[in-house]
């Protein structure tokens, strides 16, 4: 675990529980793609940099989930680097109360406001000024909406792919079932963003190296399909979202918890945004209930 691995003439990962990429810049400097989940991860690669006579300039958030940018503040303030990241993504980076705020939907209470949900408050630019203020004009940079507001999967010079968390891997569908998604539409069409993708590998935050990323897209897509096909049925009679949330936790035998509560919560009411702006399900009021039941066309 946290070793460096070599992907391309100058591109690597670092082996570790979320997947950190490394773009060697020229004979010192080094360009990181995600930042770990906390501060301890984020000792350990600052060790792998020092340990090569690297000097860490700037750092690329794929996006603003706290395993993501969790060494972000340890690093920028370590090697007085820049981080850079992606629409929405900033705000929540500048202020990680957003994020238990968001999935809560109110002031999150001291059990939601840990570090899974929030990191360590870190300055970012937008990736819009990147060229601009790196004057590195070869990374390529693809918008991958879906699994949070923004998020950004990023191609070096020589042809490494970093994608975040564009996709699961099989095992962890297999054991969470639901991944948190805010735009259920936003992800499908990412996932057909990704088909297209041309590289000679993808790096995959939680589910590794791979050539070739059509298997883990069908895997992913059919997860997606069948949740909603779930959702859909559980309404085939009035239902309300607790009663619902509690039928898909007992359906996929998953364990209740605060923090889960409100991301598999917050990514079902995802699914019932999506189905209801497609008039698959509607939503009723009946004594102060707000109920959701499926279309009879």
């Amino acid at each position: 675990m946290y070793e460096l691995e070599k992907l391309g003439e100058r591109s690597y990962y670092i082996e570790s529980p979320v997947k950190t990429g490394i773009y060697q810049i020229d004979e010192q400097n080094v360009l990181l793609i995600d930042s770990g989940n906390d501060k301890d991860a984020a000792k350990k690669i600052a060790k792998i940099i020092r340990t090569q006579n690297w000097h860490l300039k700037w750092i690329i958030n794929t996006h603003s989930h706290a395993d993501h940018i969790g060494g972000n503040a340890y690093l920028l303030e370590q090697f007085k680097c820049q981080a850079f990241t992606v629409g929405v993504e900033t705000a929540f980076m500048k202020y990680p109360i957003l994020e238990p705020s968001f999935l809560y939907g109110g002031y999150p209470m001291k059990a939601l406001r840990n570090k899974f949900l929030m990191a360590k408050p870190s300055e970012v630019a937008s990736i819009d000024d990147f060229e601009t203020v790196t004057g590195l004009s070869d990374f390529e940079f693809i918008h991958l909406d879906g699994h949070t507001f923004n998020m950004i999967g990023i191609k070096t010079p020589d042809g490494v792919w970093y994608l975040g968390d564009a996709i699961n891997g099989a095992h962890i569908i297999e054991k969470y079932h639901v991944s948190f998604l805010y735009d259920v539409s936003a992800y499908l069409e990412s996932m057909e963003k990704l088909i297209k993708l041309e590289g000679n590998c993808f790096v995959l935050a939680h589910a590794g190296i791979c050539e070739d990323l059509g298997e883990l897209i069908d895997i992913n897509k059919r997860k997606v399909l069948e949740i909603i096909a779930l959702i859909e049925s559980f309404c085939e009679n009035e239902i309300g979202f607790e009663n619902l949330l509690k039928k898909i936790f007992d359906h996929y035998n998953l364990k209740m918890d605060m923090n889960q509560y409100v991301l598999v919560g917050s990514t079902i009411k995802s699914y019932l945004s999506y189905l209801s702006d497609g008039d698959r399900i509607f939503a009723t009021f009946k004594e102060n209930n707000l109920l959701w039941q499926k279309n009879i066309k």
